[in-house]
């Protein structure tokens, strides 16, 4: 009686619940099978630091794969304010990479904005801010990347976020854009390190004229004759070894 007793024990434990989803259920094809093994694998893992960067690049892959609301879901589940912050970058990028309507922009970067409010710890919550200007002017929104940083509270860090927005502007060569989101720095240090930032930027794109507009507008004689310098030699290189040799 005892060994039968154990036999229906154990025939309940093996099928009365479904085992765990493994690895080797799931084609490395079906992407979303392998993401909710490493989600539930996530949550096995004791270390704090650990456990947070797993789940960071579980959203970061998620949004890659276009599931945003599952993506910002995973930040709930991360403790750390800071990855928390990048968390929301990395979401924030990739949804700009994705090249979606405005009306579906519109939406994910004000779900982030809300996951960005519920972050407790102050500078975690102003560089999240940051991240989604970031976002916004990378995906083309600028006037929504504008909105962003001028709702940020920290001096120092509501002009990183409007010159973090001017690099990316410039990157994508709008030079009428970044330079207004440079007109929206108040302090003056701020204001000529973005220009000199933009103007180099600009310079390695191969539009002169631009950078040098944006060189000139610094407000400091050593910067601006060092920022209009690497236009020059940029444009038309100094120094020998990076010239092309004669033939």
């Amino acid at each position: 009686m005892g060994t039968k007793l154990l036999f229906i024990s154990l025939f309940l434990v093996i099928f009365a619940s479904p085992p765990p989803l493994q690895a080797a259920e799931c084609k490395v094809e079906d992407r979303k099978c392998v993401l909710a093994i490493i989600e539930s694998e996530a949550a096995k893992i004791e270390k704090k630091a650990w456990r947070d960067q797993t789940y960071r690049e579980l959203a970061k892959t998620k949004a890659f794969e276009g599931d945003m609301e599952g993506a910002l879901a995973v930040v709930d589940k991360i403790e750390t304010p800071d990855t928390q912050a990048l968390t929301i970058r990395g979401i924030g990028m990739m949804a700009a990479d994705k090249k979606l309507s405005k009306e579906r922009y519109d939406s994910v970067f004000s779900m982030l904005r809300a996951k960005a409010e519920t972050i407790k710890h102050p500078p975690s919550y102003a560089i999240a801010l940051t991240y989604i200007a970031m976002s916004q002017a990378f995906a083309g929104d600028n006037d929504g990347a504008w909105k962003t940083a001028s709702e940020m509270k920290n001096d120092a860090l509501r002009h990183k976020a409007y010159g973090e927005t001017a690099e990316i502007q410039a990157e994508f060569g709008n030079f009428d854009a970044a330079m207004k989101s440079i007109k929206f720095i108040d302090s003056l240090a701020f204001r000529n390190k973005a220009y000199a930032t933009i103007s180099k930027i600009l310079a390695q794109k191969d539009l002169y004229p631009d950078a040098m507009t944006a060189a000139l507008k610094i407000d400091n004689a050593y910067k601006k004759a060092t920022a209009l310098q690497y236009v020059l030699d940029q444009q038309n290189p100094r120094d020998v070894e990076r010239r092309q040799p004669h033939k």
